[in-house]
């Protein structure tokens, strides 16, 4: 759940970075938010779409990485923001150094939880979009929907909504789609 710091104040990578490193944060237009510890529910979800991500690519190889929070990524190279998507995959190894992706990365997923609404479906959807994500998903266990955005370079988008009884594809890594109604089998 992120929570704001409460100010005025414009924030910089350089106050991010003098962060304590036992504190989980994004900086977003100027403005940090705190993260707390995901539930069970999350991390499961998580854990269980990253272990099928990073099987397809393993199995079909190339140069695309799969990786999860806690991972700075820092989407735009002109803007102050550093974010932490839930799992990112990056299909350029130009824009991992080690410690951080420098740049979109192609495919970024989210897990909303209740507190953090505003921060996944418009704070980090513009964001994303700006920056030149190719694809965000957002799963919302509450509601048991998936909301997938497919930004094009000429600033469009597509938006699908999807349950978790469907079969979600993606364009980034070909002939993959997850099952949610699988993974809600592993999962609840």
């Amino acid at each position: 759940m992120p929570l704001p710091i409460e100010s005025n104040e414009y924030y910089t990578l350089d106050d991010y970075y003098n962060l304590p490193d036992d504190v989980r944060a994004e900086l977003i237009d100027g403005k940090i938010y705190y993260m707390v510890s995901p539930t069970q529910e999350h991390q499961e979800i998580s854990g269980e779409i990253f272990r099928r991500i990073a099987n397809h690519i393993a199995e079909k190889g190339g140069p695309c990485k799969v990786l999860t929070a806690p991972f700075d990524v820092k989407v735009n190279e002109n803007k102050d923001d550093i974010v932490q998507p839930d799992i990112i995959v990056v299909c350029d190894p130009e824009k991992l150094d080690g410690k951080k992706c420098n740049g979109a990365p192609n495919w970024i997923i989210e897990i909303a939880s209740p507190n953090n609404i505003t921060n996944d479906y418009v704070r980090k959807l513009k964001l994303y979009k700006e920056a030149g994500v190719e694809e965000y998903w957002i799963i919302n266990p509450e509601e048991k929907t998936i909301v997938v955005y497919e930004f094009n370079s000429n600033n469009g988008e597509t938006v699908s909504e999807y349950s978790f009884e469907s079969r979600v594809k993606t364009s980034i890594c070909k002939d993959f789609e997850i099952d949610f109604k699988e993974v809600s089998k592993v999962i609840y």
